[in-house]
Order: C-alpha cells, then structure tokens, then sequence
C-alpha cells in the first residue's frame, strides 16, 4: 500500500476511535433533549469546518449540487437524531450495540448493489448480528421490554440510515472534504428547527455536562466526518470497513471504563456476536486482499 493511502486509512481510523466515545459523551451530557444536544454539538463540530476551510482558504469546498447536499444532511441529521433518541429511551450499552450494526448492514447492503452478488457468508454474518441483537433486546430472556421499544427503534433506524448513507456516498467519491462543514451546519439548524417544534429546552447542568456537550462537537459529532471523509476518499476503504466493526467493542468498554454500565456475561456476548457477523461476512474480501497483495506489490 503506498505511503499517501496507508496514511490516509489511518487518518479514516481515527474516526472509529471517536465514535466509540459517542454514547460515553451522550449519557454524560445530563437531560439535555436530543434535538437540541444534536445543533448543539453539530455547531461546533461546523465551527470546526469553518475554521479549517479559513485557514486554507478552502470555500469553494461549500460549492456543491443539491443531491450532495440532500445526501450529507439527510445523513447526518437521520443518523444522528435518532441515535440521541435512542440513548435518551433505551440503557446507552444496548442503545449503542444495536446502534453500531451499521458495519454489517453496509456489508450486506454492499453485496446487493450492481456487480455485487449476496452470498452464504452474508446472510451467516447477518444472522449472526440479528442473534446479538435479541440477545440485547431480551434482557435477561426472549421477552421484549416495552418500556425500552422505541429507544430499540430508534436505534436500529440509524444503523439503517448511516449504512445507506454510507453506501450512497459512493457516487460522489469527488466531493471534497470541505462541503462537511457545511453538513454540520446545516444539520444544527434542521436539529435546532426540530427541537423548537417538539422540544422544550434544557441546558446542561454543570460544567461536566457542558464539556461532554463540547466533546460531541469536537469528536464525534466533529472531528471524526471530516477524517473519515478523507479516509474512505483517499485510504483503502475495504480496511477501514472491517476495522469499524471494533466500534461496538470500544464503545461498551468506553462505556463500563465510564462507569455508565456494567460488563455483563449478556453484553460481552452480544457484542461478540454483532462483531463476529460483520467479520464473518467481510472475510473473503479479506482473504482476496492478503492473497492479491504479493502481486500487487510486484
């Protein structure tokens, strides 16, 4: 792999790794409701943007058609008012790992695209998944907890919209990393829109929950789209796939280490499931690239 694409993939990964602090910063920012924690957080992570397309006098980077805008902030703003739905209606460790089956949705997704066909190692690693996720909804047993159904809800439906928005992001390989400042800023103002309408406001309360409002925005509501952007632009986006299926891993870690769950036989299991399956459905690719590497380095 030459040494632009190698950095590139590790600049991608470093998203993967702000991301797993998503639920952490979430469930620590206090009552604050989802839409107004998602502008919130947006503005800064498109303060962020701005500050970089100044700096190196980037603003063409904003000059884009609107299927590239529909996409970015229908992505973005779906995703991401759904996840903090989710947390705010379901405990963050179960919220999260259903959260997190977007890597294996992407797989699968991927396979039924033109030219791509769905074999038996992805239906196997889909089932595998599915098998986590009831193990997450069961809680305890095969009953489902209504309490808890439309924090499920809302977490599997930003699993479903990041993966299709993941996917759809393939036709416009070209756009620049720049336009991302302006997905965030525009996904604070459809979130602020929304939080007006349906919300009533709460500010965070104390200074820890205003900097976990500041990390969102800095990490994984920031930081982390403009370096992924990059990463599956320039970087080999097959490896980052694959490494983004530890999200779910880092995230229950992040999470126990934090002290907002407790590792239990059920959680580590479940995720290891969730894990396993998307890998399971990645590996041939796989095992074409290590097989196809000695000529490609020849």
């Amino acid at each position: 792999m030459p040494s632009r694409r190698r950095a590139a993939t590790f600049i991608g990964f470093l998203a993967i790794l702000m991301w797993a602090l998503l639920a952490l910063f979430t469930a620590a920012s206090g009552a604050v409701p989802p839409f107004q924690l998602s502008a919130m957080a947006f503005l800064v992570g498109g303060v962020l943007g701005l500050l970089w397309l100044a700096a190196t006098r980037r603003w063409r980077d904003l000059r884009q058609p609107w299927p590239v805008w529909l996409l970015g902030v229908g992505g973005l703003f779906g995703y991401h008012a759904l996840y903090f739905t989710a947390l705010r209606h379901a405990p963050p460790v179960e919220a999260s790992l259903i959260a997190y089956l977007w890597p294996l949705m992407i797989v699968v997704l991927s396979a039924l695209l033109p030219g791509e066909r769905l074999r038996w190692y992805h239906v196997a690693g889909a089932l595998m998944g599915l098998a986590g996720t009831v193990l997450i909804v069961g809680r305890g047993g095969l009953s489902f907890d209504p309490r808890y159904g439309p924090g499920y809800l809302a977490a599997a439906g930003c699993a479903l919209t990041w993966s299709a928005y993941s996917i759809l992001s393939r036709r416009f390989a070209a756009v620049p990393t720049g336009v991302v400042a302006g997905f965030c800023l525009a996904t604070a103002a459809a979130s602020a829109a929304a939080h007006l309408l349906v919300e009533a406001p709460v500010w965070p309360s104390g200074a820890g929950e205003w900097l976990a409002v500041l990390g969102l925005g800095l990490m994984p509501v920031g930081a982390a789209f403009y370096v992924w952007d990059h990463g599956v632009k320039h970087g080999d986006i097959q490896v980052l796939g694959v490494a983004s299926y530890a999200a779910p891993l880092l995230s229950t870690f992040v999470l126990v280490v934090a002290g907002f769950a407790e590792m239990t036989g059920r959680l580590a299991l479940a995720a290891a499931f969730i894990a396993g399956g998307a890998l399971l459905a990645s590996l041939p690719a796989l095992v074409r690239r290590h097989a196809a590497s000695p000529l490609d380095a020849a």
